[in-house]
């Protein structure tokens, strides 16, 4: 693996078309290297003191660990959900030839 660390960032939004806007705006801006929009989940969760349950889209966005805070800035700002979430679960390994095609494709500002 390269020494930069890579992540996987998870990003709920509420429907697809949305869900297809960030993902696209991350990839563009070079903030992540590929997303992935998953449909159909069902989300079960608190909400100023409510029980609620949603159906909502998942972005699985595959990227560097030195881009988080630029992705959360970004995605934040963009997102329809007062407090989105933007979540990082490192990625321990993964294949070469596919690792150097993130680096390659992400941000180097």
């Amino acid at each position: 693996m390269t020494d930069a660390g890579f992540i996987a960032v998870l990003v709920t939004a509420p429907n697809k078309e949305e869900a297809e806007s960030l993902a696209e705006m991350m990839v563009r801006e070079k903030l992540a290297a590929c997303c992935n929009v998953l449909t159909g989940i069902t989300s079960i969760y608190e909400w100023e003191g409510k029980l609620e349950k949603s159906g909502e889209c998942l972005i699985i966005a595959k990227t560097r660990a030195d881009l988080f805070d630029a992705v959360s800035k970004a995605v934040s700002e963009a997102h329809s959900y007062e407090v989105p979430e933007i979540i990082a679960v490192p990625i321990a390994d993964g294949y070469k030839p596919y690792l150097d095609w993130l680096l390659a494709n992400t941000s180097n500002a």
